[in-house]
């Protein structure tokens, strides 16, 4: 073990759900669902215990789902498809091959476009909602308007 491995802070559960503004449930609930943490490299019955980067990597799981509105199955494929993503970069920095580079860039390019496709899905949704809104919002100033004509 490294010794900058051996001085990184680990949390609890429960500090992670108080940091994070979530219950530990949903943490739970999140490692069943495979999008989070894994209970294989935790000893039966033993405590979760969580590293910086696991808190920054749910922080960004729960900051997608609220900011894009994902189901838990969107937020699955968004998951896998960073996670597949993180494995290339990985590729790319243990190779200087370009062939190599190459296929790990074309490896990636269809991870990047599910992404994009579900980032402008909820962004029509988001634009559809919007304009309904908008016609909402133009017919009340309009039945304000008649009603304020004496």
């Amino acid at each position: 073990m490294t010794e900058a491995a051996a001085a990184e802070r680990f949390y609890r559960i429960g500090e992670v759900a108080e940091r994070l503004g979530i219950t530990p449930r949903t943490i739970r609930y999140y490692e069943e669902l495979g999008l989070f943490g894994s209970a294989s490299t935790r000893p039966k019955g033993g405590h979760r215990l969580y590293g910086e980067a696991d808190v920054t990597r749910l922080g960004e799981l729960l900051r997608l789902r609220n900011l894009l509105g994902l189901s838990l199955e969107e937020l699955t494929e968004l998951a896998e498809a960073e996670e597949a993503r993180a494995t290339l970069r990985d590729r790319w920095s243990g190779t200087e091959s370009d062939a190599e580079r190459l296929r790990i860039v074309e490896a990636a390019i269809p991870h990047v476009e599910r992404q994009l496709e579900l980032v402008r899905t909820r962004q029509q949704t988001l634009d559809e909602f919007a304009d309904e809104l908008s016609a909402r919002l133009e017919s009340l100033h309009e039945r304000r308007r008649e009603l304020s004509t004496p």
